[in-house]
């Protein structure tokens, strides 16, 4: 079957379709399944006007994509950057189907997000921006419906944002609509270090799978927003060594070993969560790409997608990746690794500490009762390492790598439930 049905396929939507028909086609996937399960059941594009703080309008393009709602409402985030497009999101979104799928939580998938520098607005833009997208996609989101989080560009102000605004315009709160929200206002303890924590087990699982000790491993991190910073953070309690983290402003390396408290401490009293002008005795400060190529054991691509490619992955020296950002290694990447013999932990794996957090949160939204942080860590790693250990076996048993594995655990979920149902509407 084609894998391209647009003639501009973008392409992180080429590298989901492919991934998607080269598991459907070796499960035997029914075709109608198959065909109904490329495409997304809503894709949504509203204007987002918004007047400056000079007095100016502009108008931003907004998205929100809902490849499946098969086992539940859409869930995924809404990034706010300069490549959001609608083929970007709908690939996301087709991501996100497959890692609720795999992570067993009742949700499809979905994506959203703004064609914008959140870098270069005020807070009250940002604001006004935030509000007016709310707004703009209110009629297709809700509890039961659609629950958006954080993403790139976005965090818990921005969910606090969208979350009055629907409350506002409904007449009425509804916590549990969007995740990712802070505890001060409906959102679970432990939630923001859930997708780097799980990220880093996932990491810490393999080793174990495979025999090393953590403190025996070199670790380069790219990406030091959420996910990355408590990657590493979770990985050094483990005892594993960073040597490379990095963000916009650069890499930072250091063979000896990188501070990662220092590095933290640093994103956290800049005034825009950056690296910018970190240093330490023995850190050396690369270029932006040097993060994916410098001398390590363990990758963890924790920023955007198709960061390894076909002109970069024959350069790189990890022997493990483990994939914290969405599609970061595009599928001509993906061969070039596979040749060299690099284990890669999926995406739709490794970062799913993030939704099963969100799904731990909307729980406890839908409840009225909050969990501790101490439950809601010990509940998130027995998922996570549940969920490891399910794909690593059925790779081995399968003898196919940990990507096919997971895609064909998590599409089987999906298509036995859209087969239940049937097709209607």
């Amino acid at each position: 079957m084609s894998v391209t049905r647009r003639t501009a396929a973008n392409e992180l939507l080429d590298s989901a379709l492919k991934n998607f028909y080269g598991a459907a086609e070796e499960m035997g996937l029914p075709e109608k399944l198959m065909t109904l399960l490329s495409h997304s059941e809503r894709r949504l594009e509203v204007s987002v006007p918004v007047e400056m703080d000079d007095g100016s309008v502009q108008v931003f393009k907004g998205f929100r994509i809902q490849h499946s709602t098969a086992l539940g409402p859409a869930k995924g985030g809404i990034r706010f950057h300069p490549d959001v497009d609608a083929d970007g999101c709908e690939a996301l979104s087709m991501l996100m189907t497959w890692k609720c799928s795999l992570a067993g939580v009742p949700y499809g998938g979905g994506k959203g997000g703004i064609s914008c520098d959140p870098l270069t607005l005020s807070k009250k833009e940002k604001e006004r921006l935030a509000r007016t997208y709310a707004a703009r996609i209110a009629p297709i989101v809700g509890t039961w419906q659609d629950v958006p989080a954080p993403d790139v560009g976005t965090g818990e102000q921005e969910m606090v944002w969208f979350t009055d605004t629907l409350a506002k315009l409904r007449g009425q709160i509804e916590p549990g609509i969007f995740t990712g929200k802070p505890p001060l206002y409906w959102g679970s303890q432990g939630r923001t270090e859930a997708t780097g924590r799980g990220v880093a087990t996932c990491g810490l699982e393999l080793l174990k799978a495979l025999g090393v000790k953590p403190e025996d491993v070199r670790v380069a991190i790219q990406g030091f927003g959420n996910v990355g910073s408590y990657t590493a953070k979770t990985l050094v309690e483990a005892g594993a060594k960073i040597v490379a983290i990095s963000d916009v402003t650069g890499t930072y390396y250091s063979p000896k070993g990188i501070d990662i408290d220092k590095a933290f401490a640093q994103i956290q009293s800049h005034p825009k969560r950056m690296l910018e002008c970190f240093a330490e005795d023995g850190c050396e400060k690369l270029g932006l790409e040097d993060v994916l190529l410098v001398d390590c054991d363990m990758l963890f691509p924790c920023a955007l997608e198709g960061v390894l490619n076909n002109e970069n992955a024959n350069k790189v020296k990890a022997k493990y990746i483990v994939e914290g950002a969405n599609g970061p290694i595009t599928p001509d990447a993906d061969k070039i690794l596979a040749d060299k013999g690099v284990i890669i932990v999926p995406d739709f794996l490794a970062n799913s500490g993030g939704v099963i957090g969100s799904y731990f949160e909307w729980v406890q939204n839908l409840q009225g009762f909050f969990w501790a942080e101490e439950e809601h860590n010990s509940r998130l790693m027995h998922v996570m390492k549940g969920n490891f250990k399910r794909v690593w076996d059925y790779a081995q048993t399968k003898n196919v790598d940990m990507r096919r594995a997971a895609f064909m655990a998590a599409i089987q979920r999906v298509a036995d439930v859209e087969d239940l149902r049937g097709i209607f509407l």
